[in-house]
């Protein structure tokens, strides 16, 4: 009996295990922390218990093979987070955040039963191994996808779902932690898990690219304007979240796994270090850089992108959407590199080569590790190059140059009306929703 509810319910494959590793990893490396951060408090006890009981439920879903399973899963794993969001209930401000997150993760769920609902009633299978080895999409099935991506976007915060994220900044460090290495994911390992039927609609893989473009642009631009460390992360996890999006969508499904590994490790060291970043010594990027220093950080990015191209095992000068993916490595190797070259470009420039190339070596050697890993289910797939994903791709490098050189002017009246509106729209739309902010220090009860 027990083997049987196994192998009809469960399917622990490679994908599967990475996200379980994961998981588990960033559960202790946040639980450990919590055990100390939040001594004394009145619902310590329950804090960990609902903590054990998310872990337990996000390695349910991740294992699930059976769509009732992993919706059923779904749903809990996010009322766990939204109950340890609201951590301190009499505290309305955080009742706020926590119901504008459940309103969408309820339409998540529910455009995600209804794709499940869908798959059933076309194909009779409830095994999802069974289903993604479907060889022709029918129009229902074609809907069926278009509505997990929605359940997708929900999840990871893709923008226009992405307010809950912003407003979520009540909750302790530890579940900021947790929510933001974690959670946030689901959406990625969504469409992961089902690769291998978006593989056969490039209409929907470009769908996918298009949306992860746009959040990564304002998730990007919007961290550059926040006040406080914790805004500035989360818009950076919407706009990380928008990137694994875009590789989705250039049908590099091993590379976007491989960015959700990352972000997650990454995310949980700066949320838990977030209390000390008031007492970090900043550093003055001296904006915009002298040329000197431009052009090397340049170089430094095309050394570290060919460096992530050698190790993943993909030509840099592809003529698939490899290249895009190569192109966003050079210009993130290049902001990596723009700070060590600031002030004595010539003298630094050696090290900041070694650095890039280093750092793209390493993100390489994981994705072709990935890669390797995940071989049986073949989700590495580079789609034909089209003028939408040029254009992306040139969006995100002039937005890159423009943030350098375009100065802010002497007098505020120099600057265009259209900018200062544009300004402002964009910082408005980058707030938390009103009724998440606490105005006053007593209207926070930390009992």
């Amino acid at each position: 009996m027990l083997l049987f509810i196994l192998g009809n319910f469960f399917h622990v494959d490679r994908l599967a295990l990475v996200m379980i590793i994961l998981v588990l990893f960033i559960g202790l490396c946040v639980g450990s922390f919590a055990y100390r951060y939040l001594k004394g408090d009145g619902q310590y006890r329950a804090f960990f218990v609902r903590f054990s009981l998310l872990i337990g439920s996000v390695i349910l879903m991740v294992s699930a093979d059976h769509m009732g399973l992993l919706l059923v899963s779904w749903c809990v794993s996010n009322g766990l987070l939204v109950r340890l969001m609201v951590h301190k209930s009499g505290w309305q401000a955080a009742k706020a955040a926590g119901w504008l997150a459940t309103k969408n993760f309820i339409v998540g769920s529910v455009c995600i039963a209804t794709a499940f609902g869908l798959f059933y009633l076309t194909t009779g299978e409830t095994s999802i191994q069974a289903l993604i080895r479907q060889p022709i999409l029918s129009p229902p099935m074609w809907a069926a996808l278009g509505l997990l991506i929605l359940g997708a976007m929900s999840q990871s915060a893709i923008w226009p779902f992405h307010r809950w994220l912003l407003s979520s900044l009540n909750s302790p460090t530890p579940v900021s932690a947790i929510m933001h290495a974690g959670l946030i994911n689901g959406g990625g390992f969504l469409l992961v898990r089902f690769a291998p039927l978006y593989l056969q609609s490039p209409l929907l893989l470009m769908g996918l690219a298009m949306i992860g473009f746009l959040t990564a642009w304002l998730g990007t631009f919007w961290k550059l304007m926040q006040p406080d460390v914790k805004r500035m992360l989360a818009c950076s996890t919407m706009g990380q979240m928008g990137f694994m999006f875009v590789q989705c969508g250039l049908g590099l499904f091993p590379a976007a796994v491989a960015h959700l590994v990352w972000h997650g490790l990454f995310k949980a060291y700066l949320f838990l270090s977030s209390g000390s970043a008031a007492q970090e010594k900043r550093i003055d990027l001296d904006y915009p850089p002298s040329l000197p220093a431009f052009f090397g950080s340049l170089l430094c990015g095309l050394i570290g992108s060919a460096s992530f191209s050698l190790t993943s095992g993909e030509t840099w000068f592809a003529s698939n959407t490899t290249l895009v993916l190569n192109g966003i490595v050079l210009l993130s190797g290049s902001q990596f590199a723009l700070p060590l070259l600031r002030i004595h470009p010539v003298r630094t420039l050696p090290g900041a080569i070694l650095g890039t190339a280093l750092a793209g070596l390493i993100y390489g050697s994981s994705v072709q590790l990935i890669t390797g890993f995940m071989t049986p289910m073949d989700p590495m797939q580079p789609q034909p190059l089209t003028i939408f994903h040029i254009a992306g791709l040139l969006v995100l490098s002039v937005s890159w140059i423009g943030m350098l050189f375009i100065r802010k002017p002497a007098k505020t009246g120099s600057i265009p009306e259209w900018a200062l509106k544009s300004y402002v729209l964009a910082l408005n739309a980058s707030q938390p929703h009103p009724s998440t902010i606490t105005s006053h220090r007593n209207y926070y009860h930390y009992r």
